[in-house]
């Protein structure tokens, strides 16, 4: 069996979006019966040197957006980090997923080979794709997603494993 990076990344991204964004309703519909504004939840974040909920949306944002810009050798869209509400996540949700999809599967032709270069603080780290998506693209989008549901989940938002994995 072989599996191409599209195949591991896009699909894969899209159903994690579609996990979180069943996650929001979930919180939208708990803020409503206890009468607390969806903002505290936006807010919200497991310790306070860690992103908020909004923080942990933006971030797997960001590493599906550029994993398939970098994977495809194009340029990905810019998002500013401006949301607030729930609305403001699901628009940011719907923005990426639109982009996921307009992203064609051909252009990941040569990809698995494709050198990788992510900036970052600590400096440069170039790999191959295939490297770059198996070792930092996908845990870090999975690490996010995870931290949303912890936080969520801590503060006291009926979610349990069933709703993290997702009903195929």
């Amino acid at each position: 069996m072989s599996i191409t990076p599209y195949e591991i990344s896009v699909p894969t991204f899209q159903r994690g979006f579609a996990v979180l964004s069943k996650l929001l309703d979930k919180a939208e519909a708990f803020a409503e019966e206890r009468k607390i504004k969806p903002e505290v939840l936006v807010e919200a974040r497991l310790a306070p040197d860690m992103l908020s909920l909004a923080g942990q949306v933006q971030r797997m944002s960001d590493t599906a957006k550029f994993a398939a810009a970098r994977l495809t050798g194009t340029e990905a869209p810019s998002f500013a980090d401006d949301e607030k509400t729930l609305a403001d996540l699901r628009t940011r949700i719907a923005r990426t997923t639109d982009y996921l999809a307009s992203v064609p599967q051909d252009g990941f032709e040569g990809a698995a080979e494709r050198m990788v270069t992510v900036k970052s603080r600590g400096g440069e780290h170039t790999s191959t794709g295939k490297e770059y998506l198996l070792t930092f693209a996908l845990p870090n989008f999975y690490f996010h997603l995870t931290t949303a549901y912890a936080i969520l989940r801590h503060n006291g938002v009926p979610v349990g494993k069933l709703d993290y994995l997702g009903r195929a």
